[in-house]
């Protein structure tokens, strides 16, 4: 621990005093503190602070890690990368990808004020009027996230963006079955039917991978003040980050109270108006997002068998992890529908 605070899971706050103290000689001015910030469901969060200053420090899972997944400096980078642009994000501070000083890869960036909506009944309170506004200002925020000129900002060797949506698909078969501990109902013909039926893809683009109203701070004037959670981020085909918040937005809507999410809240634009909104804004054509759709169920189902997975090693921490396994089937059939009405 540091002084008399106490450590939380995965986080040994003398180790990180040491450190930032010979990093970064005069950072922390007080006894550090932290706590793990509950709501994710892959890398842990924390809020970490010394009396006067606030910051966020990430870090992977305990235990069972994709060998792909949760890349501390992928995220590092596009965020520092980003800054300048009309995308909001945190200020970032220190990457250390040494994991002798806290057991794992991790980084620390500012601390930003916001609120991050994942309830429904919390959004509401803001007024239908106010909740379809911020719901068109998040599809507004991906349009101008997808404006954004890689090269332009240092990330034009990113990703490759040549058969991308090929390598997707063979990437999460790859992670689901380095998480396979059981038989998922419709997954194999899930993943047969996106290889049969997959659409030329636009332009490439800068993608965030998993965006949502979850993975975005909301100031009080309504504004998006930080988009956060980029692990997933590379470049590739825009229309698959479109393709997630059409899942999201709709999945929470038929399965209410099994899936609950902000985009209940009275008010929060329909799957059809957000991917209006954001094919008016971008230029791009969405006719084919049927398939998008499908592919982000199947992706956030392997997401979540990944979990699963690492639940019944006892390799989580925080509380709801117990109910992730049930879900997987959920997120299969309904992609399985949005493949065949594409």
């Amino acid at each position: 621990m540091s002084d008399d605070f106490p450590d939380p899971p995965g986080l040994d706050l003398a180790r990180l005093r040491t450190h930032l103290d010979a990093e970064r000689p005069g950072l922390v001015a007080g006894p550090l503190w932290a706590e793990l910030i509950e709501g994710g469901r892959s890398n842990l969060t924390y809020r970490v602070g010394d009396g006067s200053s606030t910051w966020v420090l990430r870090r992977p899972p305990l235990g069972h890690v994709l060998a792909t997944a949760h890349d501390m400096g992928r995220e590092y980078r596009v965020m520092t990368a980003l800054a300048p642009t009309a995308v909001p994000v945190p200020e970032t501070l220190l990457l250390v990808e040494d994991p002798e000083v806290l057991g794992a890869p991790w980084y620390l960036m500012e601390h930003v004020a916001g609120t991050p909506h994942r309830d429904a009944d919390a959004l509401a309170a803001l007024g239908e009027q106010r909740v379809h506004a911020l719901g068109l200002h998040l599809a507004d925020t991906l349009v101008a996230l997808h404006a954004v000129d890689p090269a332009a900002v240092g990330l034009a060797d990113f990703g490759r963006p040549e058969g991308f949506l090929e390598r997707q698909l063979r990437r999460w078969e790859r992670q689901l079955e380095s998480s396979r501990s059981r038989d998922v109902p419709g997954i194999a013909e899930l993943r047969a039917g996106l290889t049969d039926t997959l659409p030329g893809s636009p332009a490439p683009a800068l993608v965030h991978g998993d965006y949502r109203l979850d993975n975005v701070l909301v100031g009080p004037d309504d504004r998006i003040t930080a988009v956060l959670d980029w692990e997933m981020s590379t470049l590739g085909d825009p229309l698959t980050d479109l393709g997630l918040l059409v899942m999201y937005t709709e999945l929470a809507r038929r399965y209410d109270g099994i899936l609950p999410g902000a985009a209940l809240a009275p008010g929060f634009p329909a799957a059809a108006e957000l991917v209006g909104r954001y094919a008016e804004g971008s230029g791009r054509d969405v006719s084919t997002l049927g398939w998008y759709v499908g592919f982000a169920s199947f992706k956030l189902a392997v997401v979540l068998e990944g979990i699963h997975f690492r639940h019944a090693q006892g390799r989580t921490v925080g509380s709801g992890f117990d109910r992730v396994g049930e879900l997987v089937p959920l997120f299969v059939q309904f992609g399985l529908t949005a493949l065949k009405e594409n």
